[in-house]
């Protein structure tokens, strides 16, 4: 076995210069292959450790890159973004938007060998996403029944109109299908299968050896004749980001997705004609850097406060000298990359120190003997160098205006449970990932309700009845043209009330080595299937 299938590598060997392996992908890369070849292993970053693997229950792009490829949903998005087939063959909807119907892919068997049905799809909808699926739960919130007529066929059935259009751009993330005879009669949150997934995707699930590697190898019985391609998908953990560049420039690693690597490194990696960096593919999963105000703070409940932290940040000036022009300024809960969505004149908070200065002063927070008007704790996510970054940039622009910042850090599970179990913070920072339509991953972070400590929600201690009402009545809104008004209304009052703020747009950055074909081919790459990738040598 080469180096490169070996699953075992160390970290040692990751850190060296291999120098005949990059003169191997540099070369390879400048060939152009004619067809597709079959064969092959893909080395893939894996820049931090999942707990769970299961898609059906936590929707993340950490799970979804190693899941996807096992797991797969009823839909998912084309290069348009456009909703395509794949668990589900077709769709449709009564007028009344009550009731949606989909037919199932027939031929369809389980890693396992067992049959896919509307069994399958009845139990993850009504047991997973519906009770424990983050952002699924809020979706599914008014989801009734599954009814199952027959093996192909799944009728949902809801108690409020559910439009289909929401649906069919929910479910490329909240649609993976899970084996209900594995799930079934036994605790789902603590099912062995959580961490070595059965699905019915283009891989099978091989070996997860913790701190060190994912594998999954060739599905033989694939329900798309012909693929996948590749043998072999290896997922290496290394949470060294040195190390994970090195691999990358060794050609130990194909993929570095979802901005994993450092900065710096992006910005010299895309002028190295070994490898593509790039933005493409990931146009279904915006994300955002955020600012999340604890309004139980007293100081951070008045509104003069808020708006006068944003408006004491130069978020310009960060994105030009901070994220190598990876970014721009954001302008509100919706992004410019939704045009179906995206609402123009909303309330904005420029840069402007004097303004800020004002307002903290009119609020009753004058600057004391020491120059200081009060003290906050903020919490940054540990999901990127980005957000640590930022983190650093909010406290040196606050100190500015007299809020004097400490940054206080946590691991992974320390930072959910502090900022969305405890409530132990005074600002949060991290990544807000709009999902192709406001109600998928958006408005459940304005929208009161959300259970304690279910993270990436409303948390905040604030709420707002109309704007629940603006949700809801938008969530449900079977009229295009009007769902559109109600979202445009929904951004403008959470951008006048700013109670958390979407300071930075951007999109994820992909590295990947050219020697890779019919990579970032769908608005969500990283996230989707691969049956299609295919590697030359």
């Amino acid at each position: 076995m080469n180096s490169i299938a070996r699953p075992n590598i160390t970290r040692r060997l990751i850190r060296r210069s291999f120098s005949a392996l990059a003169l191997f992908a540099s070369l390879s890369g400048a060939l152009v292959a004619a067809e597709p070849q079959r064969g092959g292993v893909v080395n893939v970053l894996m820049s931090s450790e999942q707990r769970i693997l299961n898609p059906a229950l936590r929707a993340s792009t950490g799970v979804y890159l190693i899941t996807s490829k096992i797991m797969e949903p009823l839909v998912d998005l084309d290069a348009n973004g456009t909703p395509q087939p794949m668990l589900a063959t077709s769709w449709s909807t009564t007028p009344d938007g009550k009731t949606i119907t989909f037919k199932l892919r027939q031929g369809v068997t389980w890693h396992d060998g067992k049959p896919f049905t509307s069994a399958d799809v009845q139990f993850t909808a009504m047991e997973m996403w519906k009770k424990y699926l983050n952002y699924g739960s809020t979706l599914q919130r008014h989801l009734e029944a599954v009814d199952t007529p027959d093996a192909h066929t799944a009728v949902f059935r809801y108690s409020r109109p559910m439009p289909l259009d929401l649906l069919l751009r929910a479910l490329p993330d909240l649609g993976y299908i899970a084996p209900r005879h594995v799930f079934e009669g036994t605790d789902i949150q603590k099912n062995p299968a959580n961490t070595a997934p059965i699905g019915t995707g283009p891989f099978k699930f091989v070996q997860y050896e913790r701190g060190q590697f994912i594998i999954a190898e060739r599905n033989p019985n694939y329900w798309r004749k012909g693929f996948p391609y590749l043998d072999r998908i290896v997922w290496r953990i290394i949470t060294d980001k040195s190390a994970a560049s090195a691999g990358i420039e060794s050609g130990q690693l194909h993929i570095a997705p979802y901005s994993s690597l450092p900065l710096a490194d992006l910005d010299r990696l895309k002028k190295d004609a070994r490898f593509e960096v790039t933005t493409r593919g990931n146009e279904g999963n915006g994300v955002t850097n955020t600012l999340e105000f604890n309004h139980r703070r007293k100081e951070l409940a008045d509104i003069r406060v808020r708006r006068a932290i944003v408006h004491a940040l130069d978020i310009d000036f960060f994105c030009k000298n901070f994220l190598y022009g990876f970014g721009k300024r954001g302008t509100g809960p919706i992004p410019t990359s939704s045009p179906e969505f995206y609402p123009q004149g909303m309330p904005q908070y420029p840069f402007d120190k004097a303004k800020a200065e004002a307002l903290l002063d009119a609020a009753g927070y004058k600057r004391g003997a020491d120059g200081k008007r009060f003290s906050v704790r903020l919490l940054p996510a540990p999901w990127g160098e980005d957000i640590s970054l930022w983190a650093t940039f909010v406290q040196q622009s606050l100190g500015g205006v007299g809020i004097d910042v400490e940054i206080v850090r946590y691991d992974a599970a320390g930072y959910l449970t502090n900022t969305y179990k405890d409530w132990n913070f005074d600002i949060a920072t991290g990544w807000h990932q709009y999902r192709n339509d406001p109600a998928v991953s958006t408005t459940v972070w304005y929208r009161s309700g959300s259970a304690k400590g279910s993270p990436w929600t409303n948390q905040w201690g604030w709420e707002s009845a109309a704007i629940d009402k603006i949700i809801d009545d938008a969530a449900s809104e079977l009229d295009p043209k009007k769902r559109r008004a109600l979202y445009a209304e929904f951004v403008k009052a959470v951008n006048t009330e700013v109670p958390i703020w979407m300071a930075i747009e951007r999109q994820f950055v992909t590295v990947v080595n050219k020697s890779l074909h019919n990579h970032s081919n769908t608005t969500r790459w990283p996230s989707s299937h691969w049956a299609d990738l295919w590697i030359e040598r």
